[in-house]
C-alpha cells in the first residue's frame, strides 16, 4: 500500500516540534536519533539530533520529520503547507487554538465561502498549516 505523508525538515528542532504536534493531534510518536546509527554521525555533538520521527494519530494520520546536521544542506521550508481537512468544526477550533499559540495567523479561522471553517497559520516552528473543517448541518 502506497502512502503520501508530509515529511518536515528542521535544522535542530524536530524533537520539540514533533512533541508539540503530538500534544496537538494526539497519537504515538516514534523517534530515532543519529546516534543510534554510528555510521550516520559525522559530528558527535549532534548524535542526539532526530534522524527520523513519525507521529501516527489515532485516526491514522501520519506526520514525519527529521533534523538536518551541519554536514547537510538545510533550507527553511517554503511554498508548502500541511493541510488538515475533513475534520469537525470543534476539532478545527481545538487544533487551531493549539497550533496558533506562538505562531502567526495568516488567514483567521472563520466561515469559508464554501461552508465549514478555513484558516491558515505558520506555527512557532515555521511550518505553514491550513485547516479546513467540513460544514456541519
Amino acid at each position: 500500500m502506497a502512502n503520501l505523508n508530509p515529511y518536515l525538515s528542521f535544522r535542530t528542532e524536530a524533537r520539540k516540534a514533533m512533541e508539540f504536534y503530538q500534544s496537538v493531534l494526539g497519537g504515538d510518536l516514534d523517534i530515532n536519533v543519529f546516534g543510534e546509527f554510528p555510521d550516520m554521525v559525522q559530528d558527535p555533538s549532534q548524535k542526539d539530533l532526530v534522524m527520523h520521527a513519525q507521529l501516527t494519530t489515532p485516526d491514522g494520520l501520519v506526520l514525519m520529520a527529521s533534523d538536518t546536521p551541519d554536514g547537510m544542506t538545510y533550507e527553511t521550508p517554503q511554498g508548502i503547507s500541511v493541510s488538515l481537512s475533513g475534520i469537525s468544526e470543534e476539532t478545527a477550533r481545538d487544533v487551531w487554538e493549539k497550533l496558533s499559540a506562538g505562531g502567526t495567523i495568516t488567514i483567521p479561522l472563520d466561515t469559508a465561502p464554501w461552508g465549514g471553517l478555513f484558516g491558515m497559520l505558520v506555527d512557532r516552528f515555521g511550518i505553514a498549516w491550513m485547516l479546513s473543517a467540513d460544514a456541519e448541518g
